[in-house]
């Protein structure tokens, strides 16, 4: 179990020399205990108290990086069950599965695929992470062509899934010094795995039949010199990795298992309903996920729910504030006045594009707050509109002194117009009306 503040407190040598950069041992150890500092900024831990400490402060998953350069990710180093808790931290890398039995020209295109395609979402871009090459011929040559393949087309994070360690040992000639992910070593050959893993510094996946031998695998290959692990839980069913998958967060999180404290793969494609594993691995704890290349409806479905369930539910995505432009607008076009969460900010963005009128949006900053509970917590205010009209030199971007503001905020509309001089338009609350309202009622 994760050891309190007191605890920590304890063991730490009370010098208060804020060599650590904190004020008190307290406070380092309030820290500590919060998983916000590291033990190794104390100068003055002796090997016992690290010893301890490094077993209760540690993050209870494992990070694990995958890749190198511009594509890489990380996953694993999560804190909570829920992530209403606190929040969940590294999205699981989404990776198509493509096999060595294809041809060169279909691996390409996959390839192509997950290097190429993105789309945008409220301000961010989302895409998949890489490329699971499968070693279903059992060649290890053709193993090894169709990793080289796949390396001369991109630079992508990989997974070597073979169970054959001669032809893994061919695939890492061409791509072992990335930090592919190597799948999967158990028991029978574990000795082989871990020691091509070690030898190329590669992170590798464990696989057994269930919680316990996984326990003791992650034993071994720790013990042979291998620490950044993933855990295939070999789920027969949908069902089975729920439960598995999240038994596994609850021991490790918990730290009543830290020989479980590691991210879990899941390979969706050899499930039944690929995208129904897919949505659940997302959901519950998965942090590899293969897959067979998607639609491109099933792929923003997916990236989708990804974004979702890894924003921090305690802090609302939010957009820079300052002026924007929806198309070329002069000095006598419109000013659209909103608040600086991404999702009304897009949304206004895009009935004002459909409209076809230059214009200009103020945005605010509430925080990441909606209209509505902006101006319920007092957020958004008629002062907070004049300073960003200072701020931002509204007045040097147009001729006329109007500002349109959104229905949710009809009830600040007189002491807006009385703290900026401007006259205020209330605009529809619904922001689908916007375009009727500009050719209704914005007169120069």
């Amino acid at each position: 179990m994760a050891l309190k503040a007191l605890d920590i407190y304890k063991l730490l040598p009370k010098k208060n020399c804020k060599e650590c950069g904190d004020p008190t041992c307290l406070t380092f150890a309030m820290k500590l205990a919060g998983g916000k500092a590291d033990m190794d900024l104390c100068p003055y831990l002796d090997d016992a108290a690290k010893s301890i400490l490094g077993a209760t402060t540690r993050p209870p998953v494992r990070l694990v990086k995958l890749g190198i350069g511009e594509h890489s990710f990380a996953v694993g180093e999560e804190f909570v069950l829920y992530r209403h808790e606190k929040t969940f931290y590294h999205p699981p890398g989404i990776l198509f599965k493509i096999a060595d039995t294809q041809t060169p020209d279909e691996i390409r295109a996959v390839t192509t695929q997950v290097l190429n395609e993105s789309f945008t979402r409220v301000g961010v871009i989302l895409r998949f992470n890489g490329i699971a090459i499968e070693n279903a011929s059992g060649s290890a040559d053709s193993f090894s062509r169709a990793v080289e393949t796949v390396e001369k087309t991109a630079d992508l994070p990989l997974v070597l899934m073979t169970a054959d360690p001669v032809a893994l040992s061919a695939a890492l000639t061409h791509c072992g010094t990335y930090r592919p992910l190597i799948h999967a070593a158990t028991q029978e050959n574990r000795k082989e795995f871990c020691a091509l893993a070690k030898q190329h510094g590669c992170p590798l996946v464990i696989k057994a039949k269930n919680i316990d031998e996984l326990a003791q695998l992650t034993k071994d290959c720790t013990a042979d010199g291998v620490q950044d692990l993933l855990l295939d839980l070999s789920p027969e069913s949908l069902q089975a990795f729920i439960v598995r998958s999240t038994t596994i967060r609850q021991l490790a999180i918990t730290r009543s298992a830290p020989d479980l404290g590691y991210p879990v793969f899941l390979d969706a494609s050899v499930m039944e309903m690929q995208d129904a594993a897919i949505a659940l691995g997302i959901a519950k704890y998965a942090s590899v996920i293969i897959c067979t290349p998607l639609s491109s409806a099933t792929a923003k479905a997916a990236l989708t729910l990804r974004q979702n369930i890894y924003t921090d539910p305690q802090k609302p995505i939010q957009m820079n504030p300052g002026i924007y432009r929806v198309g070329n607008p002069g000095k006598d076009a419109p000013v659209l006045m909103t608040v600086n969460f991404s999702l009304t900010f897009f949304t206004l963005q895009g009935y004002l594009e459909s409209t076809r009128m230059p214009c200009f949006m103020l945005i605010v900053d509430t925080e990441g707050l909606s209209v509505l509970t902006a101006v319920a917590a007092g957020k958004l205010s008629e002062m907070l509109v004049k300073d960003s009209i200072k701020k931002f030199a509204l007045e040097d971007e147009v001729s006329h002194r109007k500002l349109i503001i959104p229905g949710y905020a009809s009830p600040l509309s007189g002491r807006i117009e009385e703290a900026t001089g401007w006259k205020v338009l209330v605009g529809p609350r619904d922001a689908a009306e916007i375009g009727e309202f500009l050719h209704e009622e914005w007169k120069q």
